[in-house]
């Protein structure tokens, strides 16, 4: 399907339709507000502003809810639908993203959402003394009382949606997602990974170690750099900006992007390869259908989508040799000085170590899916009535044997460490890993369609790199499934093999 503005088109059969549009198009510029809001806050807001800045976005999400759970919309739905022949494809296709909104925000009785979010606030709060002190007993009563909304929640949205208890929640960041996919894929990386991490740990062994680069790095200096270098992918700067937050993110609206990233005046590589990182998310909301800018359908496809456009740059692309070619001496040049560690074979040995550890954010590419596989394990175990919060720590643990052969020294830097389900958000975690998977197949396809691809990288041309993009993913929004979209783009559904050759040439050299 090809994007078009024919869902403007007159006549008494498209007029209930068209009443949809004109909500949801209010709903999705309120939404942009609020995006802006939320960059604001992290970005440039001073600290007495958070009191203030809370009552506005409550208000904004109020107004939202008001929007979507309005019982006319309803109507309109049903009249719509039953008229769906009159309609293009896409207007289809939005009409189905709008009933799935609709659904999500519908399922829950306002009791429900509003204990949800005292809940989740009093949980994070308490998880936030908790983690430090390494002291998982204290949370434990927060997390229960959480843990039984969330589940009273996911049965409401999965009664209406007709799926599974995960499949609910999963829906909300992955639409259609299913766990006996997620299943089949993950399960056979678990396989997988562990024997993949012990050869390429030994064939790291058997070289020398990298060399670390010498700093400082000044911040001014790794802020140009990292702008230019997000000049160099494709990023537009009359149509979004780099600042400094507490946590790197991409956000602010596909005509007004907003990136933040974080500075180690002692390394570099952090700043830059996350900066990278969230350009492949920034890409990705420009390149979105303009024409259904403030529609469903023309935003995003779920998170697995997302993830994959922005680890097909910094991982599949930007990590590759011919790139770090290209990088070595944009560093001398940056830092003013020759550096031993800047060489193209340091930056590989650097970009592409290995090293099992407890931390999943610190994780690198072969280890990163076994912290994934963990989470989903878990939280899906938990949401079906498998497992309690008390039993968490001792599974996590086993589970962190099990898949990375490590056991975390205290519940710190095991079932802490994270803040997603202390916040009430069950269900994300596949997405990332999806993600990681969808990116190696992506890449894959288009270096296919255009074996050029490589070479053109070295000499920092994304040109022909984001316009297959631009092509096969972005300019479709949400007009399709994901599992539509990677079928059309690379000529097959997910494949974990894909992933798995990718890992295997990279960290075993094998081609």
């Amino acid at each position: 399907m090809t994007a078009t503005a024919t869902h403007n088109e007159s006549g008494a059969g498209l007029r209930p339709y068209k009443a949809l549009e004109s909500r949801f198009h209010r709903l999705a510029a309120l939404n942009e507000a609020a995006g802006m809001l939320h960059w604001d806050m992290a970005a440039m807001m001073p600290p007495g502003g958070a009191e203030a800045r809370a009552e506005q976005l409550a208000q904004m999400r109020l107004v939202c809810h008001e929007i979507l759970a309005d019982p006319a919309l309803g109507g309109l739905l049903g009249e719509a639908e039953s008229r769906r022949e009159e309609l293009d494809p896409w207007a289809v296709a939005n009409l189905h993203e709008m009933r799935r909104q609709w659904i999500h925000a519908t399922a829950l009785e306002p009791p429900l959402v509003e204990a949800l979010s005292r809940a989740a606030s009093r949980c994070e709060g308490v998880w936030r003394e908790a983690r430090p002190a390494a002291d998982f007993a204290k949370v434990v009563p927060a997390l229960g009382d959480l843990l039984a909304l969330v589940r009273e929640a996911a049965a409401a949205k999965a009664a209406r949606l007709g799926c599974g208890l995960y499949e609910a929640l999963l829906d909300e960041f992955e639409p259609g997602g299913k766990v006996a996919a997620i299943d089949a894929l993950f399960d056979d990386l678990a396989t997988f990974l562990p024997a993949l991490r012990e050869k390429a740990l030994a064939a790291q062994a058997r070289r020398p170690a990298p060399l670390n680069a010498r700093g400082p790095f000044p911040t001014a200096q790794q802020m140009a750099l990292g702008e230019k270098l997000m000049a160099t992918v494709g990023f537009d700067f009359h149509h979004g900006r780099l600042d400094t937050s507490l946590h790197p993110f991409c956000g602010g609206t596909p005509d007004d992007v907003r990136i933040t990233t974080r500075y180690d005046e002692s390394d570099f590589a952090s700043a830059l390869m996350g900066v990278l990182h969230e350009t492949g998310h920034a890409l990705y909301e420009r390149g979105l259908p303009a024409p259904w800018r403030y529609q469903p359908v023309g935003q995003a496809r779920g998170m697995g989508i997302h993830e994959s456009q922005s680890l097909l740059m910094e991982m599949q692309a930007c990590r590759s040799k011919p790139f770090l070619t290209y990088l070595a001496p944009l560093l001398v040049e940056a830092f003013g000085h020759q550096d031993p560690a800047f060489t193209p074979e340091n930056l590989l040995a650097l970009y592409w170590r290995v090293k099992p550890g407890f931390i999943r954010v610190e994780a690198d590419e072969v280890t990163y899916p076994s912290h994934v596989i963990l989470r989903y394990r878990l939280e899906r175990a938990m949401i079906e009535g498998r497992m309690e919060v008390a039993d968490l720590p001792m599974a996590w643990n086993e589970g962190m044997v099990e898949l990375l052969g490590i056991r975390p020294p205290s519940d710190r830097e095991g079932c802490l460490q994270d803040i997603h389900w202390y916040d009430g958000a069950f269900g994300y975690f596949p997405t990332y890993t999806l993600g990681a998977m969808n990116a190696a197949q992506l890449f894959d396809a288009a270096g296919r369609a255009d074996p050029a691809i490589p070479e053109e990288l070295g000499r920092g041309d994304f040109k022909p790199l984001l316009g297959w993009l631009r092509t096969n993913v972005h300019r479709l929004g949400s007009s399709q499934t994901a599992a539509e979209i990677m079928t059309q783009a690379t000529g097959r559904p997910l494949d974990a093999a894909v992933f798995k050759r990718h890992l295997e040439r990279r960290y075993l050299g094998q081609g």
